[in-house]
């Protein structure tokens, strides 16, 4: 499983550097309530070949992810919010937002296994990605089009 974990990292990596979906992802967490690492393995499952999630895959997701998240990510989140602008601690917040990243890796890694093997043959990839995050985004569907239309770029 580390290679499907090292997989769904890179590709994770790669399509939140692509322009609009980073402030895409943060739109469904802040906005919407929720998880970007959900989100982006809604799009790496389907992106990858790994296929398309139903409402019991989205769920065991949200079980596995949810624990975590609150007890690590959250808090750790909230403690680097807390320091930015405050003078004297741009250094904390450089190593909190780290910290945070680190944690978000731990939680990348715990989802991977979750996830069949990809199927190379298997087509309508970006469609794929596209349902599952649908499927997850539900009415905020509109602030993951940018999201959406990225992986449908990185499909090509």
């Amino acid at each position: 499983m580390a290679d499907a974990f090292e997989d769904f990292w890179s590709f994770a990596l790669r399509l939140y550097a692509r322009p609009a979906v980073a402030p895409a992802c943060l739109a469904l967490q802040d906005a919407h309530g929720l998880d970007v690492i959900i989100a982006l393995y809604c799009c790496w499952l389907g992106a990858s070949g790994r296929g398309r999630l139903d409402a019991a895959g989205l769920a065991a997701a949200e079980a596995t992810a949810r624990p975590w998240r609150g007890a690590v990510v959250e808090p750790l989140r909230r403690a680097r919010h807390a320091l930015k602008g405050v003078a004297g601690a741009e250094a904390l917040y450089g190593r909190m937002k780290q910290i945070e990243l680190d944690a978000e890796r731990i939680a990348f890694a715990r989802l991977a296994p979750l996830a069949p093997p990809p199927d190379d043959a298997a087509t309508g990839r970006a469609e794929a990605a596209r349902d599952n995050l649908l499927l997850y985004a539900g009415a905020a569907s509109d602030a993951a089009a940018p999201i959406i239309a990225a992986v449908a770029a990185m499909a090509r």
